[in-house]
This record gives structure tokens, C-alpha cells and sequence, in this order.
């Protein structure tokens, strides 16, 4: 990767290159099932457009995943497969997979109903598959994702996030037996971002208004059995 003068400790370098590609904007925004009258926007998939980047993010899941299994205590279990979220965690599974030499599948978002497989790419019943994803807001993708390599006779006992938005996706997959590992959460990268002054004092303060309201919000309506997003 290029050189670019020194780079933030820890796992802030992704926060900052995230920034720096776009993939983190402030205003107001409304996407997908779960994010309404946001005042930040957090877009991982810019990343493609720098491989090297991309590449040093494989190495730094593949980095941190060995190091939860080396614990006394595992929090991640061992796997055979990766499996994508589509379609923003597609491009870091296989990243992943590539950089780990981890076979990787993923399920079909728009499968077909003639009596085939979800499933795309090779798998055996019983193997065990880590599900990963690049942004995770309630964990409702991951956990349909989860459930689906499950129906087909896969094991998931973990997810991998790039960008945890801290609005109960983790308490929400734990619930459901899941453990998740996440390489940020939006909250350390707004102080990040607060404290290299990239951001101003009401774009902090609003984001992190909206992130505890509506973490208050999905803890209030989780309950076991519940797959929306």
C-alpha cells in the first residue's frame, strides 16, 4: 500500500480510510430496513475501489479470527467455509477466502423456486461457516443469512463485521446463539474522527444521539425468533 505518512493505531487506519474515500458521509439518510433520518451514512464497499487496502483488511479479519481462536476461552469457533452477506459482505468474504485460503459460498438473495440449492459454490452438510459482513446495523442480514446456511445442514457459530454501527446487532445475534467479532464500531470512529477534527462538534453529537436512541429502540422490540432486519 502506498505510503501516506503514519497511519492510526489499531484498527483506526480502516476508520481513516474509510474517510477518506467517502465511505463515511454526514447529513440525512434513509436506507435499507433499519436505518431512517440517519446523520451518518457508513458505505464499506469503497474499499474495492483500492485493492491494497482491501487486501490489508483480509489479512487484518484473517489476523484477528486466529487470535480468538488462540484464546484460553475461544470466541471464535474454527471453520471450514466463509460465507458473504450479500451483497456488501461478498467482496470481504472473498477477500478473505482468498487471503486465507478458506473455500467460500454464499446464499442466494434472489433464489430460485424451481427446487435448487440457495447455496452457491461447494459445501458438505455439517461443515461450519463463518458469516461475514461489512456493516451491521440490528443484525438482521446476518441473522437470515445465518439461519439459511443452517436450513441447507451448515454449522454458524460466529459472524465477522467489518463496521459494527453499535444498534444491538451483537446483543441481537447473541440471543440466537451467535458470537460476533467486529474489527470497529461507529462509535470509535466518530471519537476518532472527533478527535483529528475531521468532523464537526454537531455531526458527533448527532450521530451518537442517534445511535443510543436507536439502540434503546432495538433492544426494546428483540425478541427470540425475530429475523427482521
Amino acid at each position: 500500500m502506498p505510503s501516506r505518512g503514519s497511519l492510526p493505531a489499531g484498527n483506526l487506519w480502516i476508520a481513516k480510510e474509510l474517510f477518506d474515500l467517502g465511505g463515511v458521509q454526514f447529513g440525512d439518510f434513509s436506507l435499507g430496513r433499519t436505518t431512517r433520518h440517519s446523520p451518518v451514512y457508513v458505505n464499506p464497499r469503497v474499499l474495492i475501489s483500492r485493492p491494497s487496502v482491501l487486501q490489508r483488511v483480509a489479512r487484518i479479519m484473517a489476523d484477528d479470527v486466529k487470535a480468538k481462536q488462540l484464546m484460553a476461552r475461544p470466541e471464535c469457533a474454527e471453520f471450514q467455509l466463509v460465507a458473504g452477506v450479500p451483497v456488501g459482505g461478498l467482496h470481504l468474504a472473498t477477500a478473505l477466502s482468498l487471503h486465507a485460503q478458506v473455500p467460500m459460498i454464499y446464499v442466494r438473495p434472489d433464489h430460485p423456486k424451481n427446487g435448487t440449492s440457495r447455496i452457491e459454490g461447494l459445501f458438505q452438510p455439517g461443515q461450519r461457516v463463518l458469516v461475514v459482513d461489512d456493516l451491521m446495523t440490528t443484525g438482521g442480514s446476518l441473522l437470515e443469512t445465518a439461519q439459511a446456511l443452517e436450513a441447507a445442514g451448515l454449522e454458524v457459530r460466529n459472524a465477522l463485521v467489518l463496521v459494527d454501527r453499535d444498534q444491538g446487532g451483537i446483543e441481537r445475534l447473541k440471543l440466537h446463539g451467535y458470537g460476533v467479532l467486529r474489527l470497529l464500531s461507529l462509535k470509535v470512529m466518530l471519537n476518532f474522527y472527533m478527535a483529528e477534527g475531521l468532523i464537526t462538534e454537531e455531526q458527533y453529537r448527532n450521530s451518537l444521539d442517534y445511535i443510543q436512541t436507536h439502540r434503546a429502540d432495538a433492544a426494546a422490540e428483540q425478541r427470540p425468533g425475530d429475523s427482521r432486519a
